[in-house]
């Protein structure tokens, strides 16, 4: 059963972001809004010989390295119909990955490199590379030699960082591929169509390349302009569903980040790499990764008419089953400075919770979701409280913009506190009081998110239009 994940990927450099920090972030969105997650530790391995991976989706098969550093994840529970999608997490050398943003090659470069039926799918592209890689520029290599070796069944999207670099790899054919460095200054946004634009093959610092890939495209006349070597126009769509659902969130978050900036939703050609008008904050991702295009005509919630409100395809939507923003800090030690900010459930609505990469578990409402409708766990819980904002969105949205910023505020102290109180710790004493205090954080926020519930739960009562005032008596 193969579905693709539709999704929208913001990356920040350490230069335009306002810390230093470098962030990859995605929304995990697929084609059907039940799709239980959760979020664990998988496990690292030392002189483990015999070690072999299969998809679920495909025949692919692979034998794997005797040692593996252990990483998080946030795979599907029901992993043997939808496969394991471990979908984002950041090694033990502070190297994040996040996989993949479905992407499209067009019919003449598919027509001389088809994909490749039984090729490494994105089910099992995070667990085959994630512990292995030392770099973000690694990461490129690394899962570039397994696509030369295997193929690729679909065209996919990989973010790579670390803490001084960002690489975006794209992947649009059986075997060719193309990654660039975001600069240091930049940011860049990408939603389910090609995104990577000139290419510069005298500048290995900042492109990387399939081997072959100009021959490639020489050979076959896919070069559609007079000059230049345009990935995207070589490689890319230009289709009705690029228009009206992929590149209207590209334009959405350009507008958020560069207001000056005029350009029009179904710009083919909108640029792939900004600068924006200010340094960009996590809050400011989070906003864009849960937007539905506040203050514009297209707003499903706003004054605009039903045809304007259901003419593209909102970023944040029911379907996203996580939301994350991998962040590698330069102003701490190494050891406290990966951070995975984990929204379950949907974040338009719902919190992106910190998490210290440096752990050896997650909470039990997050590694034991169950496939039923079970409160107990963060996304079934976490679901349920997004879609009781959306039922009376005009009653609960301020309540629950409150509710997002208190906890912002909550944790941008939480974070800091808890480094303070590291100071000393090291090795597996370090590990084990992250680990605590990630579990802390949990805790802390379902009790806020229960107040918010409650709050939202009265009014609903308040609200019921079965009432009848005549008498008080009566």
């Amino acid at each position: 059963m193969k579905e693709y994940s539709a999704c929208t990927t913001i990356l920040v450099g350490k230069k335009a972001s306002i810390d230093g920090s470098t962030m990859i972030a995605r929304n995990d969105d697929t084609f059907r809004p039940i799709t239980p997650q959760k979020f664990i530790i998988r496990p690292a391995a030392k002189n483990e010989s015999g070690r072999k991976i299969k998809s679920w989706l495909n025949k692919f098969e692979l034998d794997l390295p005797e040692n593996a550093q252990a990483v998080p994840a946030v795979p599907n529970v029901d992993y043997k119909n939808r496969g394991y999608y471990d979908e984002s997490g950041i090694n033990k050398e502070n190297v994040a990955m996040s996989c993949t943003e479905s992407t499209y090659g067009n019919e003449r470069a598919l027509a001389f490199d088809p994909l490749v039926k039984d090729g490494l799918d994105e089910d099992c592209m995070q667990s085959v590379v994630l512990p292995y890689i030392h770099s973000a520029r690694n990461g490129v290599e690394y899962l570039g030699k397994l696509i030369a070796k295997y193929g690729s069944p679909a065209g996919n999207s990989v973010l790579f960082g670390d803490k001084d670099e960002i690489w975006y790899m794209e992947i649009v054919t059986g075997h060719h591929w193309v990654a660039q460095r975001i600069p240091d200054d930049a940011y860049a946004i990408a939603a389910n169509r090609v995104s990577i634009e000139q290419v510069d093959f005298d500048d290995s610092e900042n492109f990387m390349w399939s081997e072959g890939i100009q021959d490639f495209v020489a050979q076959h006349h896919l070069n559609v302009d007079h000059q230049g070597w345009n990935f995207r126009h070589i490689f890319g769509t230009y289709s009705q569903q690029d228009r009206f659902y992929n590149t209207n969130r590209v334009w959405y978050g350009q507008k958020y980040f560069n207001p000056e900036i005029e350009q029009d939703p179904t710009d083919g050609d909108l640029p792939f790499i900004r600068r924006a008008a200010k340094k960009i904050t996590r809050e400011d991702i989070e906003f864009v990764l849960g937007s539905h295009y506040q203050n514009t005509p297209y707003d499903p919630f706003g004054k605009g008419t039903e045809e304007e409100k259901h003419r593209f395809r909102p970023i944040g939507l029911n379907r996203t089953q996580n939301s994350h923003i991998l962040q590698i800090r330069n102003d701490i030690e190494s050891d406290k400075a990966a951070i995975m900010w984990l929204c379950i459930g949907g974040p338009t609505f719902t919190p992106f919770v910190p998490f210290f990469a440096n752990m050896n578990d997650t909470d039990p409402s997050y590694n034991n979701t169950s496939m039923e409708y079970n409160l107990d766990d963060a996304w079934w819980y976490y679901k349920s409280l997004a879609v009781l904002v959306e039922s009376h969105y005009p009653q609960f949205v301020q309540l629950d913009t409150d509710y997002l910023n208190e906890l912002n505020q909550y944790y941008r102290r939480r974070v800091e506190d808890v480094i303070a109180q590291a100071q000393g710790k090291t090795g597996a004493e370090l590990t084990s009081y992250l680990t605590k205090a990630n579990q802390e954080t949990v805790t802390y926020t379902r009790k806020r998110s229960e107040k918010l519930w409650a709050q939202m739960m009265i009014d609903s009562i308040n609200m019921s239009k079965l009432t009848f005032n005549m008498d008080e008596n009566l």
